[in-house]
């Protein structure tokens, strides 16, 4: 006679059944993770809130879901007739026509020696769907004018430097975030350009597929910048931060993409020179400048201002005249050299030779 077990005896059956009596109710599961849900988008919520919130003390305008514009200092000043932004003097560019903008908040390193908040780097998140160009652009103007509404009632004024520039002529795509991670960006620059706009777009070098899709649509800026702000590996994680593990590796394909873009743009490397930390290795700068072949190169001092007096000294802030030794030092490496310099900005160029057209011409 077969001693099978039955199925009510079949212990592997009884087993599951036991497992099923202790088993939690779902609905219970549910509402508890729904209730963490809220509790993480509330908190999430109240902290862009308060980010926005500081943004706003410190004269940000927000436009749309993800975008921001801000009186750059140099524009008031221009509109004051009191000094101009380096980058009229290097390349012509009216600081009072100027629109310090960005597409979007989010940015993908954490630099210690910058002036922005960087906390609005992760806290402002884009929640829905991707603002279009035109809106973005249309608001910047509208904001702008906002923003440069309280400066008519100065004697110092240039009044009609202040109804000029209540149009902008130029857009610096830099004010804070990473602008490629804005995917409508070339959207974007050709919406500036038809306006008869300038654009200068400032980017960490992380995206190079981005550079890439701009070139593919024929959208690339006026001027692109690329900042640099260490001369090897080690330092550029102590000093940039970055959020992805191969940051310097795609900074170098960017670097390597420079080249075929300079046929079609003006393209310009960015040093920022934090005293005590990337103050060296000028050899290994120069090689930077040989990888790019940039026509211009910016060596800049830090500066200590904004959020970045909560991440380093005032002693890290190089003088005028060690941002000129330290350039020489970088030339003696390359074929470049110095070609002009604004003791204000502590800042100096570098490029092969001098051309026509440095300084640009506008209507």
């Amino acid at each position: 006679m077969s001693t099978k077990p039955t199925a009510k005896q079949d212990p592997n059956k009884l087993k599951v059944r036991k497992l099923n009596v202790n088993k939690p109710n779902v609905s219970e599961l549910n509402v508890n993770e729904q209730n963490k849900n809220e509790q993480y988008f509330n908190e999430q919520y109240i902290n862009e809130q308060l980010v926005k919130k500081s943004l706003e003390k410190q004269q940000y305008g927000f436009v749309g879901e993800h975008s921001a514009c801000k009186i750059c200092t140099y524009t008031k000043r221009s509109i004051k007739d009191e000094d101009v932004c380096y980058k009229q003097k290097f390349y012509g560019i009216r600081s009072h026509l100027c629109c310090q903008m960005t597409p979007i908040m989010i940015c993908n390193n954490q630099c210690i020696f910058c002036w922005r908040d960087t906390s609005a780097h992760t806290a402002i998140k884009v929640k829905h769907k991707l603002d279009e160009p035109k809106e973005i652009i249309n608001g910047c103007i509208k904001m702008q004018k906002k923003l440069l509404s309280g400066l008519g009632g100065f004697d110092k004024t240039n009044k009609e430097k202040w109804r000029q520039a209540y149009t902008p002529k130029h857009y610096a795509i830099s004010l804070t975030g990473e602008p490629t991670l804005y995917l409508k960006l070339g959207a974007l620059i050709k919406e500036i350009h038809s306006l008869g706009s300038t654009s200068f777009l400032v980017t960490n070098g992380l995206q190079p597929e981005a550079l890439k899709k701009l070139e593919k649509d024929s959208a690339l800026p006026t001027q692109l910048y690329v900042s640099v702000d260490a001369p090897n590996e080690e330092l550029f994680k102590k000093i940039d931060k970055p959020l992805l593990k191969d940051g310097w590796q795609r900074l170098i394909k960017t670097l390597k993409l420079l080249p075929e873009l300079g046929k079609k743009t003006r393209t310009t490397l960015r040093f920022t020179i934090i005293k005590g930390m990337n103050d060296c290795f000028p050899e290994q700068w120069a090689e930077i400048i040989k990888i790019s072949n940039p026509l211009f190169v910016e060596v800049k001092a830090y500066m200590f201002v904004g959020s970045s007096r909560q991440r380093l000294l005032i002693e890290n802030m190089p003088r005028h005249h060690e941002i000129i030794e330290f350039s020489k030092r970088i030339c003696e490496h390359c074929g470049y050299k110095i070609i002009d310099d604004k003791k204000e900005s502590r800042v100096v160029l570098l490029m092969k030779k001098e051309v026509k057209g440095r300084i640009m011409k506008f209507d």
